[in-house]
């Protein structure tokens, strides 16, 4: 039975990415992914304009998921230490279920020029999730959850970090897990410091 539309495009995605995380975006023909796929040249172009825009549309899928069931989380969430841990667990179990995405989107992050296509845009990318992080803590210091020792934006990086840090080591294979315990461990570090600038407490948990 033929694959509808839908199932083609997704089988596509697929192959293309197996290809891309064993040999990088450089290095894979177009070929070499239609023989992954079992599909022809011109079904390929029919879904995808080019090598470049199938790359993207990983990327693009990748974002959008993530950020999508970041969002989601914080809703459940009734403070920043609850929304953060929310929001952290649900993007290592996101990141668990999809590590070769994510590892194909940390090397696009730091690839040179001409290995990933120039409209990767990781930079917006990660720019939008750092002004929903961001201004999730604005909300917490108006809120005086946190103090105003460090400015949100301070803060937001340093979140950020802890949380890549530990995502970077995980997809290195170095047995770092990212499981809901380690969110937990990160969100409590964070306000720790976070915290501070308001008389030192630290003990408030999600």
């Amino acid at each position: 039975m033929a694959r509808n539309t839908h199932d083609t495009r997704g089988h596509i995605l697929r192959a293309a990415l197996s290809r891309f995380a064993e040999k990088g975006y450089a290095a894979t023909s177009v070929q070499e992914i239609v023989d992954a796929a079992a599909v022809t040249k011109p079904a390929l172009y029919y879904h995808f304009k080019s090598k470049a825009d199938l790359y993207v549309a990983l990327l693009d899928w990748a974002f959008d998921q993530r950020q999508r069931l970041m969002e989601e989380a914080v809703a459940r969430g009734k403070n920043l230490a609850a929304q953060l841990t929310e929001l952290c667990a649900s993007s290592f179990e996101f990141i668990r279920k999809n590590r070769e995405l994510m590892r194909l989107a940390f090397a696009t992050t730091f690839a040179g020029h001409g290995e990933v296509p120039d409209n990767a845009r990781c930079f917006e990318r990660g720019k939008r999730s750092f002004d929903y992080l961001q201004h999730l803590i604005e909300d917490a210091v108006a809120r005086g959850e946190v103090g105003r020792r460090f400015t949100p934006e301070e803060m937001a990086l340093g979140f950020m970090g802890m949380m890549n840090f530990h995502v970077m080591v995980f997809l290195i294979g170095a047995g770092i897990p990212l499981d809901r315990r380690a969110a937990e461990r990160i969100v409590e570090l964070f306000l720790s410091g976070a915290r501070a600038g308001r008389g030192g407490k630290t003990t408030s948990r999600p």
